[in-house]
């Protein structure tokens, strides 16, 4: 059994593996990066240079995004933590059920400017917009779990921080913290990648199976949260 001040890094892990396969299935299935948002702006540019890829779904995906943070942080900043945080997993399962539901019974799309293509792509944008409002409003001191830019630079500087003051009679219990989720975050990303990478491959629209199923096991997984990481959380934050 696994202790509970031992698992902080799951949920983490598990909702940045969702990330990474829904990012790499939408852009090989429709050209959109999900999670990555600002990526599709350089989709954008490359479609305006080479005819190459969709326009549609990389110029709504930004607004798209936007709006769906700004609304679910609307419906549920006010709401204690706990109950948020298990409604908007909740909410991003039922979003990425509804885009595999919609993506296999529509798809493949040969052209990914098609209206159902880009309600199927918006879907996925939802999702990973409810995401991002999972770990802003519900998992304070937890890393994103979709940007890896950021967590790679947060990591090294954390990483270089630690070594530098192991001689020291610092308290660097708070940066190790850091340092062990972030590793969390960005390892359960890559691996999402790559196993997204290789289901679409050979299953096409139905590798969306495997992030809804991680985001459905996150449900729970964010009860665990509560149990093991609200306190520590707290005083990263005080």
């Amino acid at each position: 059994m696994i202790h509970k001040e031992n698992s902080d890094w799951l949920l983490p892990a598990l909702l940045s593996a969702t990330a990474g396969a829904v990012d790499v299935i939408g852009f090989l299935a429709l050209g959109v990066f999900m999670a990555h948002i600002t990526g599709n702006l350089v989709i954008l540019a490359a479609h305006y240079v080479t005819g190459k890829f969709g326009e549609i779904g990389p110029i709504l995906s930004v607004p798209i995004f936007m709006l769906v943070l700004s609304v679910v942080t609307l419906a549920f900043v006010a709401v204690p933590t706990r109950v948020a945080r298990r409604a908007l997993l909740v909410l991003q399962a039922s979003l990425l059920a509804a885009f595999l539901s919609f993506g296999v019974a529509f798809g493949p799309f040969s052209n990914p400017d098609s209206g159902l293509a880009v309600l199927v792509g918006m879907l996925g944008v939802a999702a990973m917009a409810t995401q991002n409002a999972v770990v802003r409003l519900a998992l304070h001191g937890s890393p994103s779990t979709a940007v890896m830019t950021t967590n790679t630079a947060q990591l090294a500087v954390d990483v270089a921080t630690l070594i530098r003051n192991r001689d020291h009679h610092a308290d660097v219990s708070q940066g190790r913290r850091r340092a062990h989720l972030t590793l969390a975050s960005v390892l359960g990303f890559v691996l999402g990648l790559i196993i997204g990478a290789i289901l679409e491959t050979r299953f096409g629209l139905w590798s969306l199976i495997f992030p809804v199923f991680l985001a459905a096991v996150a449900i729970p997984f964010g009860e665990f949260w509560t149990a093991s990481s609200d306190k520590a959380s707290h005083s990263a934050h005080a």
